[in-house]
C-alpha cells in the first residue's frame, strides 16, 4: 500500500491542522493506522493509532483531548484532527499502516512526511 500525507504547514500556537493520509495500492481497512511524528534531533515518537473499523484509539498523553484519529474507509483516507496545538507540537507527522495493531514504531507501510510547524 502506497500512503500520502498531507496537510501540515504553519499555525500559530493555539491553532488547528487536519493532517490527512491517503492510501492507494491496498484497501486501507485492512490496516491499523498509525501517526508518528519526529523533531530535529530526536527520535521518532509514537503518536498514536487508530485501529481498522475506528473502534480503538490510542493516544500519545501530551496530545490527549487534542488530537483526533479518524478514517473514511470509503475514501481510503485517514485524518489527525490537531487542535490547541503547542509549539512543541512541531515536527514532521508520518502516517503508517501494519495489518495487525501495534504501539510501536514497526509498521509495515509509511508515507512521506509533512511538516507541521507551530509558532509560539
Amino acid at each position: 500500500v502506497q500512503l500520502q500525507a498531507s496537510g501540515g504547514g504553519l499555525v500559530q500556537a493555539g491553532g488547528s491542522l487536519r493532517l490527512s493520509c491517503a492510501a492507494s495500492g491496498r484497501t486501507l481497512s485492512m490496516f491499523v493506522m498509525g501517526w508518528f511524528r519526529q523533531a530535529p534531533g530526536k527520535e521518532r515518537e509514537f503518536v498514536g493509532a487508530i485501529s481498522w473499523g475506528s473502534r480503538a484509539t490510542r493516544y500519545l498523553d501530551s496530545v490527549k483531548g487534542r488530537f483526533t484519529f479518524s478514517r473514511d474507509n470509503d475514501k481510503n483516507t485517514v485524518y489527525l484532527q490537531m487542535n490547541s496545538l503547542k509549539p512543541e507540537d512541531t515536527a514532521e507527522y508520518y502516517c503508517a499502516a501494519d495489518p495487525r495493531w501495534k504501539l510501536t514504531a514497526e509498521y509495515e507501510y509509511w508515507g512521506q512526511g509533512t511538516q507541521v510547524t507551530v509558532s509560539s
